[in-house]
């Protein structure tokens, strides 16, 4: 049988070539068959359905990553960050070696396209929002019965009788405790503490044991009833003060380490859960994906634990260990590294605490106080004591964050990271230690934590706070290096500034605190459209403290990660970190100042999974239902049973064409 052929033909002579055998026509088509299987598996595996990519027109995704700050895209696989940058570009890179395999009439058969969510031009995304310092179950304690912006004592003695008469268990039962938190003194017209007998003034609260934390956590106010449950009272506290009249008797104020004195009854698990429930619910709908819990009790590592194994963490936790005790309480604290179902939990620090608050003369000074001259302040730990914790605890491998408000305080944390770190070859990248609060500092010791490397983690909330006061306080001096935000900011080799709230001390919101932070202007709950105010006008207190809206996203978002060793895991919306972010339905970084607090959260992403929001203020067009929450549901808890995916949610499909994000409509 002649050999069959092909022929090719030129202006001059035809060739004729040897026929392929079937071996290699079997072996071109299985090669052609494996590579559009190739093929077409990646752009299904690059597209499934855990992918989908958020898009701004505007260009309104703030990135906080240094090499690509502002995009129109990211693009999100799984828990993950795939890409960011326009849409095309995102497009392009997903699949850079699959055109020259395959043909541009073939492909257009094969591509599937990704679930592309646009956000409205005004609206903005911005990493998971993070609060380097609060108290998670506290948060909730406080909303039981919250005293917080009370302006006088017979306001919150009302707060009290209506409490009362919201739950009849407390009402027919006169020995059930009454607790709460937020009062202030310094906000009454008389700026003094309280006493016991003023708990007394309503039959109603006549022999009821009834104890209120003040809004700072470091003084009590009971009852007299509490008094006599006490019986009798030591003449010296370490630490602490028992607030006495002239004749030596107690008045009813315990400060630090003298609150635990008052026989409070522990929290049950149910008690806990209820507070920590609440604490979430405000977390989540304020964009908070990251908390780092500050004095956080081996009961409470535990409950937190065991949620963390249940898969009931919505956000991300990071645990500072805390025992009130001067003897080492190391091994009480379990070593955590995104433990649990969802690898939210981490405990790897401690936190300790070297003296009190500024408002209630707890603040260790180096000097006595300006408007308490017989007064200093109050180191809780003695320095030798303290050093030893430390040490102790470098040792072992924890990182060590310390509560420093008084610039003695700060001067005693100092030198011992000084000898740790000068003498005895700490690695400052390897511990981070933190000072917490870094409230008032001498001029030398903020240049100190730049030869240091210490990290100063602070709350402009506090600025703003106490600033009616803080310079009645501490004199025209001393305040030049108090809530000195900018020259702590400069003073750090690596330029970080770890921002939070304390809350439930200040407000859970962290736009609060973000404002606070450029503006340092006080906002009034009370008059939300009036503008902010300040000792020194609407420029700001000490304006030369404020730090730039650049800055501020910076310290709650990126610093912060750093600040838990997290930076490789979170704190930008760059490629390969985890999926956690936020949409604001207005540009806090270009709208004026003012505006700020008029921003609402509309979406709070963690792990690329809904965690808040719903459909009646979805951020995006078209798209009514892109949060598969409705508002009842999340206000019952909805947070524990996230959205799958977006792909639960009717986003629409975007066309693969160079018109970008152009929905199909």
């Amino acid at each position: 049988m002649p050999e069959k052929s092909f022929v090719t033909r030129s202006s001059n002579q035809k060739t004729r070539l040897p026929a392929p055998s079937l071996r290699t026509i079997f072996r071109a088509a299985f090669i052609s068959i494996f590579v559009l299987a190739w093929a077409f598996d990646t752009y299904n595996a690059l597209f499934d359905e855990e992918t989908y990519f958020v898009c701004s027109e505007s260009n309104n995704i703030y990135t906080v990553d240094e090499f690509d700050s502002r995009v129109a895209c990211i693009s999100v696989k799984g828990s993950t960050i795939f890409d960011t940058g326009s849409y095309d570009d995102l497009i392009q890179r997903s699949l850079p070696r699959i055109h020259s395999y395959i043909p541009d009439e073939l492909s257009k058969f094969l591509r599937r396209t990704p679930t592309v969510c646009k956000i409205d031009p005004s609206y903005v995304v911005v990493p998971g929002l993070a609060d380097a310092h609060a108290h998670v179950i506290e948060y909730g304690f406080m909303k039981q019965l919250p005293l917080a912006g009370t302006q006088s004592l017979q306001e919150i003695l009302d707060r009290i009788k209506a409490y009362i008469h919201e739950h009849p268990e407390i009402k027919n039962d006169t020995t059930k405790w009454i607790e709460g938190m937020g009062w202030d003194q310094t906000k009454w017209p008389t700026p003094q503490f309280p006493t016991a007998s003023d708990l007394e003034q309503d039959p109603l609260l006549k022999g009821r044991p009834i104890s209120l934390s003040r809004v700072d956590g470091h003084a009590k106010w009971v009852s007299p009833r509490v008094l006599e449950l006490i019986r009798e009272l030591p003449d010296h506290i370490e630490g602490g003060l028992i607030v006495r009249d002239a004749d030596g008797l107690p008045t009813g104020v315990f400060v630090d380490n003298a609150m635990a004195l008052i026989p409070t009854p522990e929290w049950t698990e149910e008690k806990m859960n209820q507070f920590f429930d609440k604490t979430m619910k405000g977390a989540l709908s304020h964009g908070l994906t990251s908390i780092h819990n500050a004095m956080t009790t081996p009961q409470q590592i535990q409950f937190f634990k065991k949620k963390a194994e249940a898969g009931e963490l919505p956000n991300r936790l990071y645990l500072m260990g805390h025992v009130s005790s001067n003897e080492y309480w190391g091994s009480q604290i379990p070593r955590l590294v995104n433990y649990g179902k969802q690898g939210h939990l981490t405990v790897k620090s401690v936190k300790l605490v070297a003296d009190g608050a500024l408002g209630s003369w707890g603040a260790a000074l180096l000097e006595p106080y300006s408007d308490k001259a017989e007064d200093s302040g109050l180191l809780l730990t003695p320095p030798e004591e303290l050093s030893a914790l430390v040490h102790q605890f470098w040792k072992d491998g924890f990182q060590v964050n310390i509560h420093c408000i008084g610039d003695r305080a700060n001067h005693v944390v100092l030198d011992i990271f000084e000898d740790i770190i000068a003498q005895r070859g700490g690695n400052i990248t390897e511990w981070r230690p933190r000072i917490e609060h870094a409230q008032i500092m001498t001029l030398d010791d903020i240049k100190r934590t730049r030869r240091l490397g210490v990290l100063t983690s602070v709350q402009p909330t506090h600025a703003t706070s106490d600033m009616s006061y803080a310079e009645t306080r501490l004199g025209p001096e001393r305040i030049k290096g108090a809530y000195a935000y900018q020259s702590l900011l400069q003073a750090s080799p690596n330029h970080v500034l770890p921002l939070g709230s304390d809350f439930p001390v200040e407000s859970i919101d962290p736009l609060l605190g973000f404002y606070a932070a450029v503006a340092r202007l006080r906002f009034d709950p009370e008059h939300p459209d009036a503008p902010g105010s300040s000792p020194h006008g609407s420029r700001g207190w000490y304006p030369e403290q404020k730090l730039t809206r650049a800055q501020a996203l910076k310290g709650m978002t990126l610093d912060a990660a750093y600040a838990s060793f997290a930076e490789n895991e979170i704190g930008s919306l760059s490629p390969g970190k985890k999926a956690d972010f936020v949409v604001l339905n207005k540009d806090i970084m270009t709208i004026p100042v003012a505006d700020i607090l008029k921003t609402k959260v509309t979406a709070t992403v963690v792990d690329g999974k809904i965690v808040y929001g719903c459909q009646h203020v979805s951020p995006f067009y078209n798209s009514e239902r892109f949060f598969n929450v409705d508002a009842a549901s999340n206000v019952n808890g909805a947070f524990k049973n996230p959205t799958p995916s977006f792909i639960a949610c009717s986003c629409q499909q975007v066309s693969y064409s160079s018109t970008a994000v152009a929905l199909v409509q």
